[in-house]
């Protein structure tokens, strides 16, 4: 198939679009690099530079589906500064929709989120549960989710959106190149983690540590880049015309942020401090997935679901 990857010279974006070569597609890469690295687009991918907002042009070349990961994704960030996230997350979706629409593109997968649910009343979640986020960038993936239900209803657009719990771990394609996580700024915690055991950081920062959890830290579910990098080739082929379809990914388990910081120091050897900070506004206290449901309909389960594999997947990935 000819596929188009927008945000594919981020960090999942570009996980995905290697597999999605070395699985035999052709694949052209669209990003503005505001976020993204050019030496992360996979050889054998077609680079174009440009915002979602300007990928008309480009749609137009004739595509069988787009695989949608470009977006602002900092919490933070979409609390000080919401219409920024409302701009370019739905706006510029939005734009590509319609760009699709006119170029007769029928075929969507969207890189959506757990902060859809925002403090959920269960855990692990359903993707039947209720959606309530509790800060700027899960209400704008929120609606795009609804925008994706409305096109598919319209005109008939086959669109699957995978929700995305926490993501680590690196990636080594067939070609030998590695895919890691390098944000800037980074807000994740185990490469946060993992800077202070290579000793470009002073210590950890724990935001919060009075959350309603056994040891008062947040807890999340981590999945293998590898592992969700893979769910969407299934997803690919489990878009069907006129449906929107929801799936979790996850492993179905939680770690606290004081559990992952010990798993990196049994991986790293290294002490690893850390200090408490107040809490971040708009984090949950518990996010884990159900993925029960896309493993039942489209086969998919974790290949690599222990923390431990993931945090020395990632520490390999920067000590190599």
């Amino acid at each position: 198939m000819k596929l188009l990857v927008t945000g594919g010279a981020g960090y999942i974006g570009s996980v995905v679009a290697a597999q999605l070569l070395e699985a035999g597609h052709e694949v052209t890469v669209l990003d503005d690099l505001s976020t993204g690295h050019a030496d992360a687009v996979p050889p054998g991918a077609r680079f174009e530079r440009c915002s979602i907002t300007e990928a008309g042009p480009v749609l137009e070349r004739g595509f069988d589906a787009v695989l949608h990961f470009a977006a602002k994704s900092l919490v933070g960030e979409s609390v000080a500064d919401p219409a920024k996230y409302w701009t370019s997350n739905l706006g510029g979706t939005l734009a590509l929709l319609e760009a699709m629409r006119r170029a007769g593109v029928g075929r969507i997968v969207f890189s959506s989120t757990a902060a859809t649910y925002g403090e959920p009343e269960r855990c692990p979640i359903e993707e039947t549960d209720p959606t309530r986020p509790t800060n700027p960038y899960g209400a704008s993936k929120l609606a795009i989710d609804t925008a994706l239900t409305t096109f598919a209803g319209l005109y008939g657009l086959g669109a699957v959106s995978l929700r995305y719990f926490n993501v680590a771990g690196a990636y080594t394609a067939a070609d030998g190149r590695v895919y890691r996580e390098r944000h800037d700024p980074e807000t994740h915690l185990i490469p946060n983690v993992l800077a202070v055991a290579r000793g470009e950081r002073p210590a950890v920062r724990i935001f919060g540590d009075d959350y309603p959890t056994p040891d008062g830290t947040c807890i999340r579910d981590y999945i293998h880049v590898a592992d969700l990098a893979r769910a969407h080739l299934l997803a690919l082929d489990a878009c069907t015309p006129g449906r929107h379809e929801i799936y979790n990914l996850g492993n179905g388990s939680g770690f606290s942020v004081k559990e992952v910081i010990e798993v990196c120091r049994e991986v790293t050897g290294h002490p690893i401090p850390a200090e408490t900070a107040p809490r971040r506004p708009g984090d949950p206290a518990i996010l884990v997935a159900s993925s029960e449901r896309i493993q039942r309909e489209l086969g998919w389960s974790p290949e690599h679901p222990s923390l431990k594999t993931i945090v020395a997947d990632a520490w390999a990935a920067l000590t190599a």
